[in-house]
């Protein structure tokens, strides 16, 4: 068995012990010995390989990277690895017994050096303290009885490599202990001699610095490695939907915004919702009944909240066209309209502008409204968006990922708290995205006829999500340049004409019904309203002239979504992207906004959506300033804490792509 065996020894600095140490394996019968040098500024790589091991030079610094670097390219012939320290302080001979375990059936043999007195004795305070804690965490936590995080330590390689070790530090060694109990491994532990290191300095329990740090990476590896546990990925869904539910029912009472003292409430449940949430993920949502039951119960729930003031405007524009007026052409304050004014026509936002949204939309919020007038409808009409939202993404993606979207506070109160018709644009936008075959772009002339089947479909469906709101028009036409790309002219034309229909049918329709499509956007109001915005609020810090021109943001923006335009090389790094892009440099930002991104996470799991799905809530606080000062300016502060996490996160994830 002797010849099977592959002997790893890490070593940083060890010239004075590193020849001894491989002589007397030599001795043992053992043949393939490999030393990492770790960075050494001595002669320890000279040394080992006069004394006949083999030098793998490994200059990232971390014990488990050596480690991981020394198994790595392995001879077929090898079946076991043996770890063992390069300090000369394991007495080597015990390798013999453990041997003769593994040829008894031990997948995992261990050195125990607590086992006897002398062992004991060597070992410093604060070995005994962080090996003590450390085996008594693993016995409460996954049943396994270890004495020792001792460094000699013989494994077979198969199950080595189901372990797949993640460490590349000091959690080395634990890390292993724990993934052998979850793989079942039979483990053995047997006495072992344990000397003072026979020369050189500890690199960990010779100093105080090492000594905390080597202790508090192995009790994060072991809390690391407890969270993923399966059973403890039921706890975090069960307790993660709970409070989820629990934060649902506690927000419910408080959203008349207008209303002050209402917004630190609301903010209240929305924490309790995002903890819940974010104790969720990265879960197993092994149980289909309890995904569904946490995402639907949620926004039953927040039916009766108070919605925001935009869902007045929904319903008055749907009466509006029903009654024969042209949202376009009649503002809600228009004296042609006096008559049509009822007790929610006060409540309705922006009274002297007309419709701003685009005429399908107009045409979804009409369709509802012939149904019922009432704030219920829309909102059930938002709510089964939503849940076909995540129906799209659980299939594609699973369940558990999807939950960034199911479970997402931010996303359950747009539509069935505040009524803001986005989960129809998201709808839209994720139908057609998922629609679109990645990762065929560049196959020529169109690919086969179920990728142009499935292209059309894409550009059918964004097409309806630029007729419902036009900010994903650059969606559209980056899949036609998908198609010119591989200069398939024919399917270019072809996804330009599907995506642009269902905008021309609405405006066909508000054309051939009201004679006139009218203005589709206040140009006052698009020109210099601003809310919550970064970019244009950086630009005015510096050029104060562009406070109320919003055309400078729009000109800054087009060279950043150029870039992004033609650097990205999937529908998915686009879309995410841009749409970051277009939210950073947008002059009026609402939390609802943050929405378009949620999809795109449980793809890409983007640290930067994550994050401002929960710190987006900071948007309301201006709704608390305005209900008790009357103003509607954001502080600093509150730019900074809406913003940095999306900013620090986007560009930690990108940075994490690209390596």
């Amino acid at each position: 068995m002797l010849e099977s065996i592959q002997v790893i020894i890490p070593a940083l600095d060890e010239a004075e012990t590193i020849g001894a140490v491989v002589t007397e394996l030599r001795e043992l019968g053992l043949t393939r010995i490999r030393v990492i040098d770790n960075g050494s500024r001595d002669a320890t790589a000279n040394v080992a390989r006069e004394a006949g091991a083999e030098v793998i030079a490994e200059a990232r610094r971390g014990y488990g990277q050596a480690c991981w670097t020394g198994y790595q390219n392995l001879d077929p012939a090898v079946e076991w690895v043996l770890f063992a320290d390069a300090d000369g302080s394991d007495e080597l001979s015990d390798v013999t017994r453990m041997v003769a375990a593994a040829q008894e059936g031990a997948d995992f043999v261990l050195g125990d050096r607590r086992a006897r007195p002398e062992g004991r004795a060597v070992m410093t305070p604060v070995q005994h303290f962080g090996n003590g804690l450390a085996t008594t965490l693993i016995r409460l936590g996954w049943g396994q009885r270890y004495h020792d995080l001792g460094p000699l330590r013989l494994i077979r390689r198969t199950l080595l490599e189901r372990i797949d070790m993640r460490d590349r530090g000091f959690g080395w060694t634990i890390e292993m202990q724990v993934r052998a109990v979850e793989e079942g491994a039979r483990i053995v532990e047997l006495p072992v001699t344990y000397k003072p290191r026979a020369g050189g300095k500890s690199k960990i329990s010779g100093t105080i610095r090492g000594s905390v740090a080597a202790g508090t990476i192995i009790l994060s590896t072991l809390a690391a490695r407890w969270w993923r546990k399966p059973s403890v990925h039921g706890l975090r869904d069960s307790w993660g939907g709970g409070l989820v539910l629990l934060g649902a029912a506690m927000m419910m009472p408080w959203g008349d915004f207008a209303e002050a003292g209402t917004v630190p409430w609301f903010l209240g449940a929305a924490g309790l919702m995002s903890l819940g949430w974010l104790l969720s993920l990265g879960g197993r949502a092994r149980a289909a009944w309890w995904f569904w039951a946490v995402a639907i119960g949620a926004r039953l729930v927040l039916l009766p909240m108070a919605p925001g003031d935009d869902v007045w405007r929904y319903l008055w524009e749907g009466r509006m066209q029903s009654a024969g007026f042209s949202p376009y052409l009649h503002a809600p304050d228009d004296l042609y309209l006096v008559t049509w004014r009822d007790a929610a026509w006060a409540w309705i936002n922006h009274k002297e502008f007309s419709a701003i949204y685009p005429p399908l939309a107009q045409l979804a919020l009409r369709a509802v409204t012939v149904v019922s007038t009432s704030v219920l409808a829309m909102k059930l009409a938002f709510i089964a968006a939503d849940l076909a939202v995540v129906a799209l993404l659980a299939r594609r993606f699973g369940r558990a990922r999807t939950l960034i979207y199911a479970w997402n506070p931010l996303v359950i109160y747009v539509g069935a708290g505040g009524a803001h018709y986005e989960p129809l644009l998201v709808l839209a936008l994720v139908a057609g995205w998922l629609a679109w075959p990645e990762g065929t772009d560049d196959d020529a002339w169109g690919g086969r006829p179920a990728q142009r089947g499935r292209r059309w479909l894409a550009a059918w469906w964004l097409g309806v999500s630029v007729g419902l709101k036009w900010i994903t028009a650059p969606l559209v036409a980056w899949m036609v340049w998908a198609r010119l790309r591989v200069r398939d002219w024919a399917g270019a034309v072809q996804l330009a004409l599907l995506g642009a229909l269902p905008v021309v049918i609405g405006l066909l329709w508000f054309h051939f019904e009201f004679g006139r499509v009218g203005p589709l956007a206040p140009r006052d109001y698009v020109a210099w309203a601003r809310t919550a915005e970064l970019m244009p609020w950086l630009v005015e810090q510096v050029w104060p002239a562009t406070a109320s021109r919003n055309g400078i943001a729009l000109a800054l923006f087009v060279p950043v979504a150029a870039w992004v335009f033609f650097r990205a090389r999937t529908l998915t790094e686009f879309g995410e992207a841009f749409l970051v892009a277009m939210l950073l440099f947008a002059p009026s930002v609402h939390a609802w906004y943050f929405v378009w991104l949620v999809p795109w996470a449980v793809a890409t799991r983007n640290a930067g959506t994550l994050a401002v799905s929960v710190s987006a809530f900071v948007y309301f606080w201006l709704w608390q300033r305005s209900a008790v000062t009357g103003e509607w300016i954001q502080t600093p502060l509150e730019k900074l804490l809406l913003w940095g996490p999306l900013v620090l996160g986007y560009g930690w994830s990108m940075r994490k792509v690209r390596r």
